[in-house]
């Protein structure tokens, strides 16, 4: 989970798009680019647009703490980049820069549904664009291609007790996915941080793969 959560919140960046960027991520997202050779384009961007921002900006302060904020949670404290979705209090939540109507208007949807596909609104969320019918449909394949769990994890559920709560046994295989963990072992090996994201990228495409064969499971 944490790697996944990681992996998500290093590609978020500058999610209010205005019109015209918006029809620009489209046209990006109109090729049949994979989601890695997607993201292989659009990190060195987005990593670039951070390294110039953080020079112009890193010494500019944006915010003051309460001891109320402190004992309350850190409710209202500007703390972090996170900006695959946004709470607005007058257009309700967006995901990059696309409120809900624009998201049910724009990403691919099945044949006959009113509804976008999950896989689109995962592309969006990680790239910032509004991907093809042809790629979430590749997307969806290759999900159900990871989806079969590590025998261990499946002897490990299936010898769970029968009044252990379905969270505990949710989290528990999760857990014990981290075997699989192709961050874990190219971490221990040293790679380069420049890396980083490929390995991450992996592991969370495998571990939403198997969420639901876990879940059968329960």
């Amino acid at each position: 989970v944490s790697t996944s959560l990681y992996f998500i919140i290093m590609l978020s960046r500058f999610s209010k798009c205005s019109l015209l960027s918006r029809l620009a991520l489209s046209c990006r997202a109109a090729s049949n680019l994979s989601l890695k050779e997607t993201l292989e384009k659009v990190i060195p961007e987005k990593q670039e647009e951070v390294k110039q921002f953080r020079r112009e900006y890193g010494d500019k302060k944006i915010g003051e703490i309460t001891v109320d904020q402190a004992y309350g949670g850190m409710r209202g404290l500007k703390a972090m980049v996170c900006e695959t979705s946004v709470l607005d209090p007058e257009l309700g939540i967006e995901f990059r820069g696309y409120p809900i109507p624009e998201c049910q208007k724009l990403l691919p949807k099945a044949p006959g549904g009113e509804e976008p596909l999950p896989e689109g609104l995962f592309w969006l969320l990680i790239t910032g664009q509004i991907p093809t019918e042809d790629q979430v449909s590749e997307l969806s394949k290759d999900w159900a291609a990871r989806a079969d769990l590590p025998p261990h994890v499946v002897g490990m559920i299936n010898n769970f007790p029968t009044n252990l709560h379905p969270m505990s046994q949710f989290s528990a295989a999760i857990t014990g996915l981290q075997s699989e963990s192709q961050f874990a072992k190219a971490y221990a090996e040293g790679i380069n941080k420049t890396k980083y994201w490929e390995y991450a990228l992996e592991d969370s495409l495998n571990l939403i793969a198997k969420l639901p064969r876990s879940e059968e499971r329960f």
